[in-house]
């Protein structure tokens, strides 16, 4: 028989504990879990999510009158956050309140025996985690912090004497007591710290689960205090207990983002044993609030049935939230709410259904309430998007709401339920299509080799029979005529493999000739072919390997996308960022010293990821620089790029961010014209805005603007010239790739919509100025498998992101030919056998649907994709090993002809890569490039029986999973649901 689970009791109820992720740090997926154990450990969970700061996390902590705090912090950074919560949580009277954390190997056994001597509770490390066990870590927390005592005697004579709205700790103290004391002492502490005995308002805010009470709430808030900037508002909101653990999940503040003002008190309750969607001493809270001088009470409740009305008993005025799926009409019916409520409100408008809707609900109300003589304005029934920004529905809302508590309210702005899909309505399918179009390629290509196969066998048998010849030859005239233009496709490669058997070849990039040779001689005198072409006979089977293979730079670009590589340039694009932009200019420059081509690639650091600036402030401070480089201004990225021609056309620079990437993009591209201006003017060399000494190789182009602006230094006439050239003339991509974003790696600052807006703005600004040599987005796979996701779910997720950005930028008008071009592709290379085939499927089902779905033209087919060795597979012990996984890795991309190659640094598990590890990824590269003699023919895997077999089935694969999200409404569809989070999550378990 198992271990009964040991019961965790306090003296003021069950433990509580704040859990969140640190600040600019996006990795919840730890944290999600260790909540979830301890909540079903039974304690009350308010959980916070991911990226919060140190203010966030205690002001939680006070006003929830918690017993400890839970963070994981993966980002770096964790010495100064851990301790400025502590400092802050001492400043705030809460010193009894416990600090645990977490970060697996990135807080080191050194850090973790200095954080908890300064009164860090614990920090768990992989040790404790192997000792422990999971549950044991969670029990031991849980353990210390139910000996916290909340309501001990020192604590409570704080409340001896009239508290107000500003005095948070003292007004969650008193909340906890609402819950946990006999009615006699909670009555004689109320009238001990009352300082207010005015008649305040409370408004009751409950609805069925998931309707979007927590979103509209916000939304509410930030209008109110917007309109009442002095008034004093108090949130109650209410979540279920489980029965069977205790323990309650209070996750409305995840959705809150108006408390960050201070004239704004939330306090999470669960129902413990209620019954009902209230708690049992709501009541007791909503005095509690009065009684200290909030000016208006909110009280939200968990989820309710059909027939619950119990907010009434406390509430002066009801607001009951719904959405569209509530059923049959007759359904209505059955609504008590609809009955008593003084605002019904239809959540989530802009979802399908929500117009009829809306009529039926309007209907049921006048019924219900004899109004059918009300214009369906004046009826108590607004429809909201609370996800939209300036919702008008929720301005109406509001302006009901604030003649019934007589408040001043704002006129609304636009017109209810105008919100617009990303993707048109009509469009919604376009995943299944996509599938449909390969299945469809396939299978006629397949009858195509067929009769392609069976006019080669009749006129065989005719030159072998003479004596059925003529019986044949009518047969074979009528298949010749459907299988013309398949002959001349066959006839053309075998016309291919003819000049290239010549040993040399002229083919052309934008009407520029590039003459190659097709051969190399090897050590033993051997003409080894740089692309090797089939040698079948079968005009069928030849026709079907130009259909699903090809030569590479043909149609449909399986074994690469241009006919040879490029011998003058290496693939090699180096990721660095670490500290101020001159430390990681000087890593730039020692990455190309003595190369012919430049190659940039930048990391930036989790402050600069989520928009924020560099700042003194402790949790902040902690993480600037760390892990990538600080930018702030535009100066910064001047000094980060100085040194190089950012318009040459051999300089070429990459930029790995996404929530703030215009922004950024807008620094890289002032830079890139303020260079231009600098050598338009002739400027005179000058390093003194350069902090420190110029790297070797630094020739100090780009420094003389600094502190300048590239507009004032010349006429408008000119700058507008120089512009348009810098625009014309500048390569490289910017990720930017916000899909992957929500659901992988949580570096979002924007609303997915609005940033899909600045995507598509950035998108139109490159068309209008035909920037045509930069990538606007590299739609990116790599975080999504650093998260957890197979080769398979990588690639599916990635392409299904990519051709959800061709459908937004076609609905707002762009020709696919104008922006395909501008689009590229990042990819993760692991050792698991799909990845061997990764990037010729993603070739393949990109250039089909093109020309097939979309009628794109040659250029916008070729798919373009960067290559990362895996980070998952990194070790951190015997880190030495690390180069041979990587070099297996980089085999795998060079051969499958990925455009630009990163190898990681075999230490990158552990630290920030070094100089010298660097120097040996970049050898791997090198190597393979140059001394293997396997890589010397270029299409190395075409041919292969289990290349050929895994590429059919990771393609199926991918189209099974195209089908999967297009069930669920698109890409934007399963996102709701949080199904890419959820299988990325499930396959993480298998690593």
């Amino acid at each position: 028989m198992a271990d009964e689970a040991p019961v965790f009791n306090t003296t003021a109820g069950p433990v509580r504990v704040i859990t969140a992720a640190s600040l600019f740090d996006g990795h919840d997926a730890a944290i999600n879990v260790m909540r979830r154990l301890i909540q079903s450990s039974g304690a009350e969970v308010i959980h916070l999510g991911h990226d919060r700061s140190a203010k966030e996390v205690v002001d939680c902590a006070v006003q929830e009158d918690a017993h400890a705090i839970a963070i994981t912090s993966y980002q770096g950074g964790h010495m100064e956050y851990f301790t400025y919560i502590r400092e802050l949580l001492d400043e705030a009277g809460c010193s009894h309140v416990k600090i645990f954390g977490g970060g697996g190997g990135t807080i080191t056994p050194p850090e973790i025996r200095d954080l908890e001597k300064s009164g860090i509770t614990k920090i768990y490390s992989p040790d404790d985690g192997r000792a422990m066990g999971l549950m044991g870590m969670i029990h031991h927390l849980m353990g210390l912090a139910s000996k916290v005592n909340l309501i001990d005697e020192q604590r409570l004579s704080q409340l001896s004497g009239p508290i107000t709205t500003g005095e948070m700790a003292k007004v969650g103290l008193l909340l906890t007591l609402s819950e946990s004391a006999t009615e006699d002492d909670f009555k004689a502490t109320l009238d001990n710290v009352r300082s207010n005995n005015s008649e305040v308002p409370v408004i009751g805010f409950t609805g069925t689960g998931g309707a979007g009470k927590s979103s509209l709430l916000d939304e509410l808030m930030l209008r109110i205090l917007r309109d009442n900037p002095d008034k004093k508002i108090c949130l109650l909101c209410v979540d279920p207990t489980r029965k069977r653990t205790g323990g309650a999940l209070l996750g409305d503040r995840i959705r809150m983002n108006s408390l960050s003002n201070n004239n704004l008190f939330m306090r999470s309750l669960a129902s413990r044993g209620s019954g009902s969607e209230i708690s049992t001493n709501l009541d007791r809270a909503i005095a509690a609030a009065k009684a200290v001088g909030f000016d208006l009470i909110f009280c939200e409740t968990s989820g309710i049935g059909q027939g619950s009305d119990a907010i009434t008993t406390v509430a002066d005025h009801s607001l009951y939230v719904m959405t569209a799926e509530f059923g049959a009409h007759t359904q209505l019916e059955k609504i008590e709410m609809l009955d008593v409520a003084d605002l019904v409100v239809l959540n989530k408008y802009e979802k399908r259904g929500s117009e009829d809707a809306l009529r039926a609900i309007r209907k049921q109300v006048r019924r219900n309430r004899n109004l059918f003589e009300c214009d369906d304005l004046q009826l108590p029934v607004v429809a909201t998007i609370a996800s939209q920004f300036a919702d008008p529905g929720i301005d109406i809302l509001w302006q009901k709401l604030a003649k019934i508590v007589g408040f001043d309210s704002s006129e609304p702005m636009g017109i209810i339920g105008e919100a617009k899909g990303v993707i048109p309505p009509e469009r919604v399918n376009y995943l299944a299509e996509i599938s449909a179009c390969i299945r469809s390629y396939h299978q006629a290509n397949d009858e195509m080799a067929q009769k392609l196969r069976l006019v080669q066998h009749l006129q065989t048998a005719a030159a072998q029979v003479p004596s059925i010849a003529g019986d044949l030859e009518e047969q074979i005239s009528a298949l010749s005529k459907q299988v013309e233009s398949s002959l001349e496709t066959v006839a053309q490669l075998r016309e291919l493999k003819h000049q290239y058997d010549s040993g040399e070849f002229t083919y052309y990039v934008r009407g520029k000739p590039f003459v190659v040779a097709t051969k190399t001689e090897s050590l033993s005198h051997q003409m080894i072919p740089r692309v090797a072409l089939p040698k079948m006979s079968d005009d069928g089977d030849l026709f079907n390997w130009i259909c699903k293979e090809n030569a590479p730079g043909h149609f449909p670009y399986s074994a690469g996308v241009f006919p040879f590589k490029r011998t003058d340039e290496l693939s090699a694009r180096m990721f660095a960022g670490e500290g101020e932009g001159e430390r990681t200019n000087r890593r730039f420059h020692l990455l190309s010293l003595g190369q012919d081509y430049v190659r940039l690639s930048t990391a930036f650091d989790s402050v600069t990821l989520y928009g924020r600036d560099p700042d003194r402030r402790p949790d902040i401070w902690g993480k600037v620089g760390n892990s990538g480089v600080s930018i702030a201004t535009i100066d910064d990225a001047k000094r980060l790029y100085s040194g190089f021609d950012l318009c040459d056309a051999n300089t070429s620079v990459s930029m790995t961010i996404n929530g703030p990437a215009p922004i950024i993009l807008a620094y890289f591209l002032n830079v890139a014209i303020d260079q231009q201006v600098e050598k338009h003017l002739q400027m005179k060399t000058d390093s003194s805005g350069y902090r420190g000494e110029l790297p070797k190789g630094h020739n100090g182009f780009g420094l003389a603007t600094i502190g300048m602006s590239g507009d004032k230094l010349v006429d408008t006439k000119t700058y507008e010239k120089i512009k348009q050239m810098t625009l014309q003339s500048v390569r490289g991509t910017v990720q930017a790739d916000i899909l992957k974003e929500d659901q992988a790696q949580n570096t979002c600052i924007f609303s997915t919509p609005f940033a899909l807006k600045l995507m598509g703005d950035v998108q139109q600004y490159y068309i209008d100025n035909e920037v045509r040599n930069h990538y606007s987005v590299s739609i990116s796979g790599y975080h999504i498998a650093e998260a957890g996701a197979n080769p398979i779910t990588q690639l599916a997720l990635t392409l299904a992101n990519g051709f959800t950005y061709v459908e937004y930028y076609r609905s707002r008008g762009m020709d696919v030919n104008e922006f395909a071009p501008n689009l590229s592709f990042f990819f993760s290379n692991g050792l698991d056998p799909e990845y061997t085939v990764i990037g010729r499927v993603a070739r393949r089902i990109w250039a089909v649907t093109m020309r097939d779905l979309y009628g794109a033209g040659p250029r916008s087919q070729k798919l373009k994709y960067h290559i990362q060795t895996c980070g998952l597979s990194l070790h951190a012990q015997e880190i030495d090993f690390n180069d041979i996984r990587t070099t297996l890795q980089a085999l795998l991309a060079i051969q499958d002809n990925a455009n630009s190659l990163h190898t990681n640094a075999y230490d990158e598990a552990i630290t920030t890569p070094t100089e010298e590890s660097v120097r040996r990824a970049l050898a791997i590269q090198l190597i393979v490039n140059k001394e293997s003699g396997w890589t010397k023919t270029e299409n190395p895997m075409q041919g292969s029986f289990i290349v050929e077999e895994l590429t059919d089935l990771v393609e199926a694969a991918v189209l099974d999973e195209f089908e999967a999200l297009s069930r669920r409404g698109g890409v934007l569809g399963a996102m709701e649901t949080m199904y890419q989070r959820g299988k990325i999550q499930d396959e993480s378990m298998y690593y």
